[in-house]
């Protein structure tokens, strides 16, 4: 089996007031994959990317980056990471293009001959280009995060670590950073990325870990967190109390009646088995369809909250 860009194993933060941030954290993320890091805001999330990168220490548990185990390999591991945490700090008085020569200049591995042209194509990805000599303090908030992004493409990357990367982008932006995971994941990079959205996840993502209060409650590939949720029936009739009598006995969970319809969970009960039932009973039916929950519905029931689908 390849081994997994990143793993942890019982990751376990507990700050010095008693707040238990994440708890017993075991995540697996393929090679190659772009796996959504899911949850409400508060969940552990950005807790567990700080100490992936070895930025705070966990209580106990133990992590591998790029097949290396932490923090022991970090200095050979951490030069093929890149990362994108929470809000970019930059020097506000220089240019966009100056704040990254200053972090080229200080990577001790970073070839200086190339870096006009590292930098230049760092700014061209993120579509920062003609902005580079303007002053970051003059940069709006979604400008600033480009160039975060920047920051973390002046060298290759073997692994990509971004906290809610589209943060204060507005739609377009929104739409080139979508197109830009999506072509660092297609020249062979793994991306981790952690995002609210639900949207956002759905279109980028490949596989996907669902967190709810420091907790990890599914991970999986998307199909499988969608195949997890049981179906519902909708019974369209002019008698919908009938309908939904005939359901309960059937054994149905959650049968209810309203307007011209009947509900109810199928809980392994088979269609065709209640359309029998529903004809015996002289019930008329307009219609009858089985509908599974969508990923929205399935990403609230895992966490009891609601998500953002859109920006």
């Amino acid at each position: 089996m390849t081994t997994p860009a990143l793993a942890t194993s019982g990751l376990t933060k507990r700050f010095r007031g008693g707040q238990l941030a994440v708890a017993d954290l075991d995540l697996s993320v393929p090679a190659g994959s772009v796996f959504g890091f899911l949850g409400p805001n508060g969940s552990g999330k950005t807790t567990t990317i700080r100490m992936l990168l070895g930025l705070v220490m966990p209580t106990r548990g133990s992590w591998e980056i790029l097949g290396a185990p932490m923090p022991g390999g970090a200095s050979q591991v951490l030069r093929r990471v890149g990362s994108l945490i929470e809000g970019p700090a930059f020097h506000p008085y220089l240019s966009g293009w100056a704040n990254l020569e200053r972090l080229d200049a200080a990577d001790s591995l970073a070839n200086p001959r190339t870096s006009r042209q590292r930098i230049g194509g760092a700014l061209e990805r993120v579509g920062l280009a003609a902005a580079a000599r303007k002053r970051y303090r003059a940069y709006s908030l979604g400008m600033r995060q480009r160039l975060a992004l920047a920051a973390t493409l002046l060298q290759p990357r073997e692994l990509l670590l971004l906290d809610e990367p589209t943060n204060g982008l507005d739609p377009q932006g929104t739409r080139e950073v979508r197109a830009l995971v999506r072509s660092l994941a297609e020249e062979g990079a793994t991306v981790f990325l952690s995002s609210h959205l639900l949207s956002e996840i759905e279109q980028l993502c490949s596989h996907v870990g669902v967190m709810r209060g420091g907790r990890l409650v599914a991970e999986g590939t998307l199909a499988e967190l969608g195949a997890g949720a049981e179906p519902r029936l909708r019974v369209e009739t002019p008698e919908p109390r009938r309908a939904a009598a005939v359901l309960e006995r059937l054994g149905l969970q959650s049968a209810s009646a309203g307007g011209q319809a009947a509900e109810a969970t199928l809980d392994g009960v088979a269609p065709e088995k209640v359309t029998v039932a529903l004809v015996e009973a002289g019930v008329p039916v307009r219609g009858l369809i089985v509908e599974r929950p969508s990923l929205e519905e399935t990403y609230v029931a895992l966490t009891g909250e609601g998500f953002d689908v859109d920006q």
